[in-house]
């Protein structure tokens, strides 16, 4: 039977604000405003490679969940599954915000978040009808970040994900630990009932020691400068302990300065190795979203049944370009990515 969507994702939004330029915070007297969103990113880019998408989500019925639904919308997602709420007029229940300064040279990028009470993380069981809404895709994707807002997220992914695999339908987590959200032992406990339930997983050498408990024997503290080679004995720790996982990648980024940065992807797939070229001194215009492409490309490949290194060829590419627009949303087209993996340069097309 025709599924009615490709790829359906759950998670948060935020309304991002961005500092213009390379500015703080503090010295702006105006603010970019975009939408900040895991598994909306997600949504988003893969409508854009030409899949069947919806995102599910819950938010308040105000300015700010319009803003989102209707970006969404823009971008070809469907997003009739959004759960909306009425506003109280005081904003004890609100959707979350999320503040943004883009480093240059040694100074990092900032985000600053002030996302107490929103919408989702009150989410109670029953609101979302998993089983009535699953059957309708092929894959599902969440995040750690989502998981981590609340128990009531917790409980919610966890269902959506055992639901998913009950019905077969192919699941993806990317781990996303944020230590603002939750501490490790609390990640490691939850990670125990998701884990069984995922299919492809994405995180880092980070993500796996935090949520997974899982660390190189080499691991310094230091996430950067990371070895292909280390970061596949770690993925083989995981399907080794996880045995349920097909898939399991990365991104590899070696922040020489705020906007200059190497950057490589990995994926152990069904148990061989693949590590993607490096692009060196990849010039940044914004950083945030480039987890996303990647896990957006890498679900694309495989659901396109594209040999395991195209996948990770492609989805080097296509996450290479998405930092050459300010957002956390790719503006690349699946032809740039293509060109560019193929090894096109930046001459001018005419």
């Amino acid at each position: 039977m025709e599924k009615k969507y490709d790829i359906l994702s759950f998670g948060e939004a935020m309304i991002r604000f961005t500092a213009p330029g390379n500015a703080r915070l503090e010295q702006a007297s105006c603010l970019e405003m975009a939408v900040s969103a895991a598994e909306l990113n997600v949504a988003v880019n893969t409508s854009r490679l030409g899949l069947k998408t919806a995102w599910v989500s819950k938010l308040v019925n105000i300015w700010s969940g319009q803003y989102i639904i209707n970006k969404g919308r823009e971008h070809g997602v469907d997003m009739s599954n959004v759960k909306l709420v009425a506003f109280d007029g005081r904003g004890w229940v609100r959707n979350g915000l999320c503040f943004i300064e883009v480093g240059v040279g040694p100074r990092a990028n900032r985000q600053i978040y002030d996302r107490g009470h929103s919408a989702i993380s009150g989410i109670s069981p029953g609101e979302i009808d998993w089983k009535t809404l699953l059957p309708q895709t092929k894959w599902f994707h969440t995040t750690g970040i989502t998981t981590a807002l609340s128990d009531n997220c917790i409980s919610e992914v966890i269902t959506s994900l055992k639901t998913a695999k009950e019905l077969g339908i192919k699941t993806s987590f990317d781990l996303n630990f944020r230590s603002t959200l939750w501490k490790a032992e609390k990640a490691q406990e939850v990670m125990k009932k998701v884990a069984p339930c995922v299919d492809v997983m994405i995180g880092n050498e980070e993500d796996f020691e935090k949520m997974l408990g899982v660390s190189s024997d080499s691991t310094t503290g230091k996430y950067s400068k990371i070895d292909p080679n280390n970061y596949k004995k770690v993925a083989e720790k995981v399907v080794e302990l996880y045995p349920n996982i097909e898939v399991v990648g990365t991104t590899l980024r070696d922040a020489r300065t705020g906007l200059l940065n190497d950057w490589q992807t990995v994926i152990l797939y069904k148990g061989d190795f693949f590590v993607s070229r490096k692009y060196e001194n990849l010039e940044i215009i914004d950083r945030t979203g480039g987890g996303d492409s990647f896990a957006s490309a890498l679900i694309y490949s495989i659901l396109k049944d594209k040999s395991p290194r195209d996948a990770i060829e492609f989805s080097a590419a296509y996450s290479a370009l998405c930092h050459g627009f300010r957002g956390d949303w790719n503006w690349a087209t699946k032809q740039e990515a293509e060109r560019v993996m193929k090894g096109g340069n930046a001459r001018v097309i005419r």
